[in-house]
């Protein structure tokens, strides 16, 4: 399989690929690629519906340039703890980013929720998380204000009174809760159209089919997240040879 970046011809199969609404798969089969380099090279690049070859072949030489003076100003990489490999942990967490990004999420949120995911301590601050990313405060805000509106990070204050903002064990429960009670409006305001279109009638009968569809949903979701809850409390096993800690 071969390695390296995208060439140019390889990104104009992509495109070729995504107008001929291909899915990522076989795109990534054609270039005899992983599908996930695939994935991300078109999140990144404007999705499937904007992705232009020669715009996101630009784009990457231009991030390339930049890493590379960034280089040569002597920059110091973030530090890893329990001796991670630098490179794959960034590696890792643009590919995270891009699978939430395909999920629905905007991409500088999927990029705060990538840097909470991926730090040890499960939480950060304002302050830190613009470091980490090299975007504005603002940015910041915006993107956490949405992930507290999907209950996917709660906010504390720390002994200096400043906000951080966490993702903990319960936190993805209670999204899990929040969808489901999600659906369980929609299922209401599908039954309301029944009433007012008559019932019997196709329209009708196709909104009770969503609610019935969806009701049943949610009460599985509901239990299977009741009965899975405690996974998401479980700690890493310790052994005598677990002798590296956090730097």
């Amino acid at each position: 399989m071969p390695g390296g970046r995208l060439t140019q011809q390889e990104r104009q199969q992509i495109a070729l690929g995504l107008a001929d609404s291909l899915a990522y798969a076989e795109i990534a089969r054609r270039l005899d690629r992983p599908t996930s380099t695939i994935t991300r090279e078109v999140m990144r690049n404007g999705g499937p519906t904007a992705y232009r070859a020669d715009l996101a072949h630009r784009a990457t030489e231009h991030r390339a340039h930049r890493r590379r003076h960034a280089s040569s100003r002597g920059s110091q990489s973030v530090p890893q703890p329990y001796g991670r490999d630098a490179e794959a942990v960034a590696e890792y967490e643009e590919t995270l980013t891009t699978v939430l990004m395909a999920s629905g999420l905007p991409k500088m949120t999927a990029r705060v929720l990538t840097c909470l995911y991926t730090t040890d301590a499960g939480s950060l601050t304002a302050s830190q998380l613009a470091q980490r990313l090299q975007v504005s405060p603002a940015s910041i805000s915006k993107a956490i204000a949405f992930l507290e509106s999907q209950s996917l990070v709660r906010r504390e204050r720390d002994e200096r009174r400043r906000d951080r903002y966490v993702v903990d064990d319960e936190l993805f429960y209670q999204a899990t809760i929040a969808s489901a009670r999600a659906n369980d409006q929609l299922v209401k305001t599908a039954r309301q159209g029944v009433a007012i279109l008559g019932a019997h009638t196709p329209a009708a009968t196709r909104l009770e089919n969503i609610a019935r569809f969806l009701d049943f949903i949610s009460e599985r979701i509901t239990h299977a997240a009741e009965q899975a809850r405690e996974i998401l409390h479980t700690k890493p096993e310790t052994t005598s040879t677990d002798t590296k800690r956090p730097a």
